[in-house]
């Protein structure tokens, strides 16, 4: 399938707005995304002119992170109205595009009744409120000299402006409390290497790339003081879904007596899903790992409820029991 691509600038940079992460723009129209597959080396803009296209850059991660792609599927119904597609089987086809993250679904509930650019854009506006708001609280579980690490990639590219759990690392980095982050390369596509590394470096916050095995051996020296992640869907009881390798992490930090804090906002709290276990969990293709071999690759892990010290949204941090606490806000 075509699609146009714009190479704007080589390296970093020093701000990313939400509109650099995905926008619409009326003037083909077309939804604009930033292609994070080019990061860090370049920095490319890639022009979706239909919903189909738009469907197969988010399959593809041009665009990712459950946030992010929700706001792109926003659009994608605003452009599929915009131009006489019809917008259920364009509600259909983006549904589809990857399972796991619940953001997906809940924008395109979000614009079944008004799908148009403006309430797109606000839903985009929205979300980025809600990253703001959460970093805030989060930084509050911050002390002065906190180490952190992270795990794949929950910056502004993941949520369309300002981040998620790296926005609470900005947080905390702007009250004076954060010492150094240590990423997490996250395989086997590298978010963490690639994208989070390149925001990190961005923002000027000290920070270092550590194999994801290499994490044990930190907290072990004691040199992590807590793990911070996003979260692509949330189970009503508080199990997690993210990035592959994060229950791993999580039984590492309870192990070593860390904490581990989830940052998302309530578009990620699915209340419809009891536990982790009805939480779908895409399968991506055995190329990505090898060439040659046969594969498994599922893109996400569960962390059970009761690894997680605290999950925090727009509206604070919750403590377990995440059913209750969830439920008073979601």
């Amino acid at each position: 399938m075509t699609q146009c691509y714009l190479v704007v600038w080589m390296g970093s940079v020093s701000e990313l707005r939400p509109e650099d992460i995905v926008r619409y723009e009326e003037d083909g129209p077309k939804v604009v995304l930033l292609d994070q597959r080019r990061l860090p080396g370049k920095v490319v803009y890639l022009e979706c002119e239909s919903v189909a296209q738009l469907a197969e850059a988010i399959r593809d991660l041009a665009i990712r992170g459950a946030p992010a792609i929700g706001i792109a599927a926003a659009y994608g119904i605003a452009l599929a109205a915009e131009t006489d597609q019809d917008v259920d089987e364009a509600a259909t086809l983006l549904a589809g595009s990857r399972p796991t993250a619940v953001n997906l679904p809940w924008a395109l509930d979000q614009m079944r009744e008004e799908p148009t650019p403006a309430h797109a854009r606000a839903l985009h506006d929205r979300e980025v409120e809600r990253c703001r708001a959460m970093a805030a609280h989060a930084a509050e579980l911050f002390h002065p000299g906190t180490r952190a690490l992270t795990h794949c990639n929950a910056g502004g590219l993941a949520t369309g402006g300002y981040g998620s759990a790296v926005g609470a690392l900005l947080a905390a980095w702007e009250q004076g409390l954060l010492e150094r982050v240590w990423v997490d390369e996250t395989r086997p596509l590298l978010q963490g290497s690639r994208l989070t590394a390149w925001e990190l470096e961005a923002a000027g916050i000290p920070h270092a790339v550590i194999a994801d095995s290499a994490a044990a051996s930190l907290m072990a020296a004691g040199q992590v003081d807590c793990v911070v992640t996003g979260a692509d869907r949330i189970a009503a009881n508080g199990d997690t879904a993210n990035k592959i390798g994060t229950y791993a992490l999580a039984v590492l930090a309870a192990h070593h007596r860390l904490p581990l804090y989830v940052v998302a906002p309530t578009s990620t709290v699915d209340l419809s899903t009891a536990t982790g276990r009805e939480i779908p969990i895409e399968e991506r293709a055995a190329a990505e790992i090898t060439s040659r071999f046969p594969a498994r690759n599922p893109a996400f892990d569960v962390t059970p409820a009761d690894l997680i010290s605290a999950i925090v949204t727009e509206h604070g941090a919750h403590r377990a029991p995440y059913s209750e606490s969830l439920a008073a806000f979601a």
